[in-house]
C-alpha cells in the first residue's frame, strides 16, 4: 500500500513502477494513474473530472460536496474520522487531502480481504522549502499556490497523522524521505518509522 503526497521529495520517483495499491492526492492525476484519488477541494474534484479521471479511478471527497457530483460515477465519500475531539484540528473540515489519503489507505488495509500492515508513505514533506516557501510539485499551476508564497503551517497535519498512528497501532506508518528530513518531535508512536527514499521497494 503506497500513499503519495505531492511534496518535492518524490520528484525523482517513477510511480508507474509500483505494483501495489496506490492512493494519491489532488493533481497527482496529471502525471500518474492511481486507483484511489483523494481531493478535498471541489476545484480539484472538478479538474480531475474534466480530465475524465473518474472513468477508471475512484475519487474521494468530502460528503458535503457529494450532492454536487451525485450523477458522476466513481465518486466516493471520504472515510469518517476514527476518533472524536474538540479541537479545530479534530474537525473533518480542517483535514486536508494528505491526512485523509493516509486514512483512506488505513481503511482499505483494514477492511479488505487481506490485511495490509505496512502503509508506505512518500511525498509528505510537511515543511516548506529551505527558505520556507511552498513545497509542492504542482506549485505555480492551476489550483495551487505560487512558489513565492510562504509554506503552510504543518501543525495540523503533524497532529492528525499522529492521531491516526494512535488509532491504528496494528499498522506501520513508514515515511520514505530525504536524509535531512526531521521527524516531528511529537511523533512518539513506535509504529511511525522514518526511512530513506532509496530504500522504498517497488513491490
Amino acid at each position: 500500500m503506497l500513499v503519495i503526497g505531492n511534496g518535492e521529495s518524490r520528484r525523482s520517483v517513477d510511480l508507474d513502477l509500483f505494483t501495489c495499491v496506490k492512493i494519491g492526492c489532488n493533481a497527482l492525476y496529471r502525471d500518474y494513474r492511481v486507483r484511489h484519488l483523494v481531493c478535498v477541494d471541489r476545484k480539484m474534484v472538478r479538474e480531475a473530472l474534466d480530465a475524465n479521471y473518474n472513468n477508471d479511478s475512484l475519487i474521494y471527497t468530502r460528503k458535503c460536496w457529494l450532492d454536487e457530483f451525485s450523477n458522476i460515477k466513481n465518486m466516493r465519500p471520504l472515510p469518517e474520522l476514527p476518533y472524536a475531539g474538540s479541537e479545530r484540528y479534530d474537525e473533518p473540515i480542517n483535514w486536508n487531502s494528505g491526512p485523509y489519503a493516509i486514512l483512506q489507505a488505513l481503511t482499505l488495509s483494514n477492511r479488505g480481504k487481506v490485511f495490509v500492515k505496512d502503509i508506505n508513505i512518500i511525498g509528505f514533506d510537511l515543511y516548506g522549502t529551505s527558505d520556507n516557501k511552498v513545497n509542492n510539485i504542482y506549485k505555480d499551476t492551476n489550483n495551487y499556490s505560487l512558489s513565492r508564497k510562504s509554506a503552510v503551517d504543518p501543525r495540523y497535519w503533524i497532529i492528525q497523522i499522529a492521531k491516526l498512528a494512535e488509532e491504528f497501532p496494528q499498522n506501520n506508518f513508514i515515511f520514505y524521505t530525504t536524509p535531512n528530513w526531521k521527524k516531528p518531535s511529537s511523533w512518539k508512536c513506535k509504529n511511525i518509522v522514518i526511512d530513506k527514499l532509496e530504500n522504498l521497494s517497488y513491490n
